[in-house]
């Protein structure tokens, strides 16, 4: 079984917390793990196997022209570990452009997908279900047919992670009517509203979607531009971040708060881990030629395990064959 590439250089912790996620998934989910980066730095931390790189890409840095000046960077060698069918996936907590510039410029695009699209999975706090958002971050600007793509490949990858066997589309806008929107959403659907595409990868379009709809069980992928997925994610990982908190020290101030807490903790622990987004794993690249996970950039040992054991998994379900056909339909 092929490894799964890890930049151990990339990231907030790099590479402490990288090294031990790594070593996490390898024991939890005997999943196999390459590490690359600078071997003097990473030396006597594990037994893993180390693929050497001299230069890191920091997180300021600019991701184009940073892949294309540093060859050597830990990034672009993790995605050539891909390319050329050394590892099976890779996983990349760093500069979140360098790492979608590595995968695109070492790996290649799908053929006939104009850009690739990062999609994150957003939980419902009342039920276990998961809505995929695309995108998330990749593209600041997308024309309505980009926007039918993202739909096509967030169909085959909600079916692929999360088993929707008729994954339901929907499309961020500021309103539920087909009238809302500015005139790229009202375009992209009318688009999305045709049978065509549905029945070719076998998805329904619902109509749009509001930012309420997020968190919901309404649809399976909401689809939109990367300026406004980004807003919209860092939001939600905001808003439960502030409710974390804030339970937590109703919870723990006073003594009838600490009672309540001891009486509910199997409850309490189920609904953090449900939002917490360490166990969930990172989002993922779609439309690259091979599986590229992008961990948050703080993510510690635990996130690293989940992003690696998510990579292998998508790796398994040979997501790029999926994706590779729903573009093609």
């Amino acid at each position: 079984m092929l490894p799964v590439a890890v930049d151990a250089m990339g990231g907030d912790h790099a590479p402490g917390e990288i090294v031990r996620g790594a070593i996490l998934a390898e024991e939890s989910y005997g999943i196999a793990v390459t590490l690359v980066g600078d071997p003097e730095r990473l030396a006597g931390m594990s037994n893993l196997e180390i693929v050497p790189s001299s230069q890191v890409i920091a997180m300021d840095d600019d991701p184009g022209v940073s892949v294309r000046r540093m060859k050597d960077a830990s990034m672009v060698r993790a995605a050539e570990l891909v390319r050329d069918g050394k590892a099976r996936a890779m996983v990349g907590a760093g500069n979140t452009g360098a790492t979608m510039a590595s995968a695109l410029l070492r790996m290649g695009r799908i053929k006939g997908l104009k850009r690739p699209a990062i999609a994150a999975a957003i939980p419902d706090l009342v039920t276990d279900h998961f809505t995929v958002m695309l995108d998330v971050g990749a593209n600041a600007e997308c024309p309505p047919s980009l926007l039918l793509q993202f739909a096509r490949m967030g169909a085959a990858f909600a079916r692929e992670r999360f088993g929707c066997t008729r994954p339901r589309v929907g499309l961020l806008s500021i309103g539920e009517e087909a009238s809302k929107g500015d005139s790229v959403v009202k375009e992209a659907h009318e688009l999305l509203d045709q049978r065509g595409w549905q029945d070719a990868v076998g998805a329904e379009f619902l109509g749009n979607a509001e930012g309420r709809d997020l968190m919901g069980a309404q649809f399976d992928v909401i689809v939109t531009d990367g300026f406004t997925g980004n807003v919209a994610l860092k939001g939600l990982e905001g808003g439960m971040s502030a409710v974390t908190a804030r339970l937590g020290k109703v919870f723990s101030d006073t003594a009838a708060g600490r009672k309540a807490g001891a009486a509910l903790g199997d409850q309490l622990q189920a609904l953090y881990d449900q939002i917490n987004p360490d166990l969930t794993g990172g989002a993922m690249l779609l439309g690259v030629r091979g599986v590229c996970m992008i961990a948050h950039g703080s993510s510690n040992a635990v996130a690293i395990a989940s992003t690696i054991r998510l990579a292998a998994e998508m790796a398994d379900h040979d997501i790029v064959a999926r994706l590779r056909a729903a573009i093609a339909d």
